[in-house]
């Protein structure tokens, strides 16, 4: 036991207990406190100036808390001894699956009349390339899902502490914004901490201020660059009216806010020019005048240096393609796997990498079309195993770096996507399903992993592409009752 300062020690028994128990609640609390502090960035205000050590010494005074080990346990409780447990875990995983609990499981839900004529599914384990269970043949459209082919590809081909840096170059009064490809670039610093923190034009604006005033420099023209990427900034197998309806911006290397406007709803007509406008308004709001209106041109070779920013993180970038279906990133992250994979920033050249790096992971694509990215045209073409397969790879392969895609899915009715769904599912496949949404019209699919209630993981596929409009809700739901039912199952065949 922990010793006591002589002048307390004769204090009451009475007073004694008052205190432990005093001191047992407030570690309660402020246990309580410090865990909800943590999940919202609430803990540093809490513990900054000593806060806690004062409410402490309001309790005790200057007497030193007691530990754990000087509360004595209840009368008449008997407990036994602390044991080292067995692998649980281990054996759990290694445990290959039962493939009629799986189908007993999944059963029910893959006939639900809502899900249309064309249903497809295959659930596997982590331990065996061959899924223990499949339903239907072939392909089908795979709507989002395709970020999970598009988050695996960019994991395995970039660093995934690689970030993409926005520049300011000069050459005599001239100056150039010049983009390098950040999906997450903001118009202005954020209001409130996020995470991954962006960065923002206003930022690099006063920078460039700061190193142009030093070198006497308060009157520019202004020029902006986004010749990183080639090829067409609108995907020609998207919908014509995908852009104008706001449902994804035209991608390029240069924009803020994902090409929203400042006002409003939609999508800008040309992200690069409207970026131009807003870093121009930041620089002239921070001391150097621009000149006329900004242009679009190509940064020469001589230009010097001024500032620059650097955005989130390629690891950074796949969680958010993941947990929210960031459609303007995962388009982004293909050029970029283009630049770094082929030498050219172009959707075609990118996805020609994404396929090379699947195929050679071993992750069947001899079935495959993929027109982009982010699963938003309807030509793409994906075979359950192959998004099996995907998955399989990023929980075994050897490269940790690939683990961050299954961390990156949404957890079922907890985040992302997933928050507002599976409220009618099976409650103990809540927070067991971790997966990829996939959603267009008359498409609805779910890809990821299950943890039984046994603790046995399976990876899943689940696609339906003839959806009648009616039956979208209804779909989604059979959806996420099938993929609870697998968090809810005892389908390993260990014990």
């Amino acid at each position: 036991m922990r010793r006591r300062d002589a002048r307390h020690g004769q204090r009451s028994s009475e007073h004694g207990r008052v205190v432990t128990w005093l001191a047992l609640l407030l570690v309660l609390v402020v246990g309580s406190a410090a865990f909800v502090g943590y999940r919202t960035d609430l803990a540093d205000p809490w513990l900054e100036d000593g806060w806690v050590g004062e409410r402490l010494d309001d309790v005790f005074g200057e007497q030193e808390p007691p530990g754990p080990e000087a509360v004595a346990a209840p009368a008449g409780l008997d407990l036994p001894d602390v044991v080292t447990p067995g692998p649980v875990a281990d054996a759990a995983l290694a445990a290959p699956l039962d493939a009629r609990a799986v189908r007993r499981a999944l059963a029910p839900y893959l006939r639900d009349d809502d899900l249309g004529r064309h249903v497809l599914a295959a659930v596997g384990g982590l331990d065996a390339a061959a899924p223990v269970f499949t339903q239907g043949g072939g392909t089908a459209i795979p709507a989002s899902t395709t970020k999970v082919l598009t988050a695996v590809a960019a994991l395995s081909v970039l660093d995934p502490a690689q970030a993409f840096t926005t520049r300011v170059v000069r050459e005599g009064n001239r100056v150039t914004l010049v983009g390098g490809g950040d999906p997450l670039l903001a118009a202005a610093p954020p209001e409130e901490p996020t995470t991954p923190r962006p960065a923002d034009v206003v930022t690099l604006a006063r920078q460039a201020a700061q190193a142009l005033l030093a070198q006497g420099v308060t009157r520019v023209r202004l020029d902006y660059d986004d010749s990183l990427f080639s090829g067409p900034a609108v995907n020609p197998r998207w919908p014509a009216s995908y852009v104008p309806d706001g449902v994804v911006a035209p991608i390029g290397a240069l924009w803020v806010d994902q090409g929203r406007p400042a006002q409003g709803t939609g999508r800008v007509a040309d992200p690069a020019r409207a970026a131009a406008d807003a870093f121009a308004t930041a620089l002239t709001d921070a001391g150097v005048a621009v000149a006329g209106r900004p242009r679009h041109a190509v940064a020469g070779g001589a230009a010097i240096p001024v500032a620059e920013v650097v955005g989130p993180t390629v690891q950074d970038v796949v969680e958010r393609v993941l947990l929210v279906s960031d459609n303007e990133a995962s388009e982004v992250l293909v050029r970029q796997l283009g630049l770094a994979g082929a030498g050219e920033g172009s959707t075609t050249a990118g996805l020609r990498v994404v396929r090379d790096a699947l195929a050679q992971a071993g992750v069947p694509t001899g079935d495959l079309v993929l027109h982009d990215g982010s699963g938003l045209s309807r030509a793409n073409r994906i075979a359950p195993g192959t998004l099996l397969a995907a998955l399989r790879l990023a929980a075994t392969d050897p490269r940790p770096q690939l683990r961050g895609v299954l961390a990156s899915l949404p957890v079922a009715a907890y985040t992302g996507s997933l928050s507002e769904r599976f409220d009618e599912a099976a409650p103990a496949g809540r927070g067991r399903v971790r997966a990829k949404t996939g959603t267009l019209t008359g498409v609805s699919s779910l890809a990821g992993i299950a943890t039984g209630v046994d603790g046995t993981p399976m990876l899943f596929v689940l696609m339906a592409d003839r959806v009648a409009t009616d039956d979208t809700l209804g779909a989604r739901d059979a959806l996420d009752g099938a993929a609870a039912a697998l968090g809810a199952c005892r389908c390993g065949t260990a014990g």
